[in-house]
């Protein structure tokens, strides 16, 4: 249900989008970390599910156990990067503000975080690290955007006094993806007596606590503090409609009297 409910959560976003055909109300950094996060996330679970060389330097830290990462974990992923992409993509193709831009602070921690990357694959190479301590950079990568992700759209809708163009369909299944996420890593580990799991596959069990926080920040948001529902792009597409139909019927009218 955790695995559905994470899914899924990335469609309203990409909806609605499509239905005020404009993001503005969007955060861009917010989809530049998204997409960065989970290309790093994908890589983690992918690596840690396939790869035996990985598996056995998990084991070889954790007293011969296996990690809990599973099928689903990358499934979720990828399919997450995918409607990331497809998110982003919108930004390039619908109305968005003047003012809606990546800043300088997304792009300097985004590239720093890449020269990290860089300087652990030569590491990789010489043999000063082994190939899991790459693929855990890459989840605290993750972990750490996600700490830092929804701050800029919870930033934005604090400026606007709105929040209007982000969808809360999206806060309320993730909302309920983060609280069983928790519960099945610790079923997991209780059913298998594997503790290490949790404390082996930190990004999962963080992740679940650091999506609960936010959403909860940004139902508060859109329940209470800024309820305004006016929504220009929608009121101007539907305007557009009516005017069209109007059209449509005044040619036709003249049509029939011809």
């Amino acid at each position: 249900t955790y695995f559905l409910a994470w899914s899924i959560s990335f469609y309203p976003q990409v909806i609605l989008n499509w239905r005020r055909k404009s993001v503005e109300g969007l955060s861009l950094d917010f989809l530049w970390y998204n997409i960065y996060g989970f290309t790093c996330y994908s890589a983690f679970n992918i690596a840690f599910l396939s790869s035996e060389e990985i598996r056995k330097e998990y084991r070889d830290r954790n007293d011969g156990k296996d990690n809990l990462v599973q099928p689903n974990d990358v499934f979720f992923s990828v399919h997450a990067f995918i409607l990331s992409f497809i998110t982003l993509y919108q930004t390039f193709y619908y109305k968005r503000g003047a003012d809606q831009h990546v800043s300088p602070i997304t792009r300097i921690l985004i590239g720093t975080s890449i020269i990290g990357i860089i300087f652990l694959l030569i590491g990789v190479t010489i043999g000063n690290y082994q190939w899991i301590d790459l693929f855990y950079y890459l989840s605290y990568i993750k972990l750490s955007i996600s700490l830092i992700k929804y701050l800029p759209q919870a930033y934005l809708n604090f400026r606007r006094k709105s929040t209007v163009g982000w969808s809360i369909h999206n806060i309320l299944l993730d909302f309920t993806g983060g609280v069983l996420s928790i519960l099945q890593l610790i079923l997991d580990a209780y059913l298998t007596n594997n503790w290490s799991g949790i404390s082996g596959d930190p990004v999962k069990f963080g992740l679940g606590f650091l999506s609960i926080g936010f959403d909860l920040l940004f139902m508060s948001q859109h329940f209470i503090l800024y309820r305004n529902r006016y929504d220009e792009a929608m009121i101007k597409k539907n305007s557009d409609m009516i005017s069209a139909s109007h059209e449509r019927e005044r040619l036709l009218g003249d049509s029939d009297y011809v």
